[in-house]
């Protein structure tokens, strides 16, 4: 009776250290964010200009001596909108650290003067009332950006044209809803 109990014993003393050793190591704490820069800064900044080059580097444009096509065509034209578009893609993490203003203190909303354009306090009442809805506009924007560095890496420049169009819909399905849901819109 002593050698089971000896041996049950030891096989709970083994149980113990194998769950002990299944368990992940904590993960030490890193610096904890700094927001320096608001939404508004980061779309000014980093995005628009992002978002451009990446539209324009993409068309057509009729002159007057015909049609100008413009595309990425070297490899040096591939890899400069290809780091825009990078650029788009790890935006989406500065947009979604919590706590970013929607402007700087004391600072109004570009475009304060447009008819249907929210104060930064009304865009942030907004966004507050329903993070996660905030969140799930910006993980829609990351993921057309991330199809359109996919379009760049094939050098697939119909895949970078269609891409742009979606862009340009993430883009504007969420000023819609924060910025401006108040706009007029074209034939309305």
């Amino acid at each position: 009776m002593k050698s089971s109990l000896s041996l049950s014993a030891a096989l709970a003393a083994v149980l113990v250290g194998l769950a002990a050793c299944e368990q992940p190591a904590p993960v030490p704490a890193g610096p904890a964010f700094k927001t320096v820069a608001s939404l508004q800064d980061l779309m000014v900044s980093v995005v628009d200009p992002a978002a451009d080059a990446l539209w324009d580097s993409v068309g057509s444009e009729s002159t007057k001596d015909g049609l100008v096509e413009r595309q990425p065509r070297s490899a040096e034209d591939w890899l400069a909108v290809r780091k825009q578009a990078i650029t788009l893609v790890e935006s989406a993490n500065l947009l979604l650290l919590p706590k970013r203003p929607v402007t700087a203190a004391g600072a109004k909303v570009e475009d304060a003067h447009v008819a249907g354009v929210l104060s930064a306090t009304a865009i942030q009442q907004a966004i507050d009332q329903d993070r996660p809805a905030f969140d799930r506009q910006v993980e829609n924007f990351r993921s057309v950006a991330e199809k359109a560095l996919k379009a760049i890496d094939e050098k697939s420049v119909a895949g970078l044209l269609e891409t742009g169009g979606h862009l340009q819909e993430a883009c504007e399905s969420c000023h819609v809803r924060y910025w401006y849901p108040n706009a007029r819109r074209p034939g309305s």
